[in-house]
């Protein structure tokens, strides 16, 4: 008698090979999810970006670390294996929108609770060598992050060429939009021109891009600027002989100080109350190019030949009073200076420096953060001016400046929280 097949019926194998495959499935979806739960968004080389919303502003850091290639050393934006050496931030990604890592990391994945493409926002900074432009970096990424934008920013330690490279490399990483403030007003028409044809807008950041069709310029009225500085010292000293000394030539901030300047001057001198004995311009807002200029001026005139100094920014102005301070004159001699710099506050307050003149930043910082977003996304931008850049008028959007010395220095800066009283006045708080 034959025996009969022990093998189950036909069904029960496939039901069971069914259940050992869904099994299977099951296994491997559970291994995927516990592998990137907790995972933070991949970036190229394998690094992460944090998001913009959760970070905060990265601290200022000293001169030397922020623009050390301008010493020398490996700065914010120098070469890429020195500025790294050096713990440069501006080449990390973007503010508090990542940690320090690859510049070229670019946010590309939608947000989490909208579904659409974070706005990336390049900031291309000439110089973080001076304390004024780390808290326009700050301050501007913290705004953008409150937008739900991303900002990569990078720093050109005052170098064309470098300044040029890194816009371009922005641009090919494929930011939505480009904030630039240019070392070189001339030469970054270049940015503007490869930005265009890449689609992108570009956002000239209180320095005008000359000869080049920027698609907006947010800055201070400049002219007001120089105007105060001048006005000022008019008043302390009606007759005399002058001092002008300039910022960078190429920066066309820097010729608007000088024209506001000398339209409060030039009446004056036409009536031969005022003589200009030293004008000169300071390469790459050095201090020591200031400083030198101010030993020249004393070597030329004598120090009973100057009666005022107007100089472009707080941080020359620091180079000028060190001269002053050679010849037994600080103090003695009014300065102005603007930027309202914390050097230059301690000074006024101490009464080396005569005046300065205060750009509230912030309000620069989250203007241009909002109109940045505005641009990206195909938005008009509300312009309220036309400035002339020598090609086009510009659509501008200009805020106003304040004059600052010792008698408003509590109601400006320190009532606006740009210093604290401490910082100023010391530990005894101006008491």
């Amino acid at each position: 008698m034959r025996r009969r097949s022990m093998q189950p019926p036909v069904p029960t194998v496939r039901l069971r090979r069914i259940a050992a495959f869904a099994l299977l499935m099951l296994l491997i979806a559970l291994a995927s999810c516990s592998g990137v739960q907790d995972a933070p968004p991949a970036r190229a080389g394998g690094e992460t970006v944090a998001p913009a919303a959760s970070a905060q502003p990265q601290p200022a850091e000293s001169g030397a670390a922020a623009d050390g290639a301008e010493n020398g050393a490996g700065s914010a934006g120098g070469p890429a294996g020195a500025s790294q050496a050096a713990g440069d931030p501006a080449e990390a990604s973007a503010g508090p929108a990542a940690a320090d890592g690859d510049p070229a990391a670019v946010r590309t994945e939608p947000d989490a609770v909208s579904g659409e493409k974070r706005i990336t926002i390049g900031f291309a900074m000439d110089t973080l060598l001076e304390e004024r432009w780390k808290k326009d970096r700050d301050l501007f990424v913290a705004a953008a992050a409150k937008l739900g934008a991303d900002v990569k920013v990078k720093s050109a330690a005052g170098d064309d060429a470098r300044q040029v490279a890194q816009a371009e490399a922005m641009i090919s990483e494929g930011v939505d939009v480009l904030v630039v403030v240019p070392h070189n007003a001339e030469s970054t028409a270049a940015i503007v021109s490869k930005a265009h044809k890449a689609g992108i807008k570009v956002l000239s950041y209180d320095r005008l891009i000359t000869n080049a069709d920027v698609d907006l310029y947010v800055s201070f009225d400049n002219v007001e600027v120089g105007r105060l500085q001048a006005q000022a010292l008019v008043k302390l000293v009606p007759k005399g002989n002058y001092v002008y000394i300039g910022g960078a030539d190429t920066d066309n901030n820097a010729h608007q100080f000088k024209d506001g300047a000398f339209e409060v001057l030039q009446p004056l001198i036409s009536r031969g109350d005022i003589r200009v004995v030293y004008d000169q311009w300071s390469k790459d807002w050095k201090p020591m190019q200031a400083l030198d200029n101010m030993r020249e001026a004393l070597r030329a005139n004598g120090a009973d030949g100057i009666d005022a100094v107007i100089v472009a920014n707080d941080a020359t102005a620091g180079g000028a009073l060190q001269a002053l301070e050679e010849y037994g004159l600080a103090g003695r001699i009014p300065v102005a200076g603007q930027d309202a710099d914390v050097a230059a506050m301690r000074r006024i307050a101490a009464g080396t420096q005569t005046m300065t003149v205060y750009k509230p930043i912030g309000r620069l910082a989250e203007d241009t953060a909002r109109l940045a977003v505005a641009l990206a996304n195909g938005d008009p931008a509300g312009a309220t001016r036309r400035v002339n850049n020598g090609k086009i008028e510009v659509p501008s959007i200009l805020l106003s400046p304040i004059a600052v010395d010792a008698s408003n220095l509590d109601e400006t800066v320190i009532a606006d929280g740009f210093h604290s009283r401490e910082d100023v006045y010391g530990t005894s708080g101006g008491e």
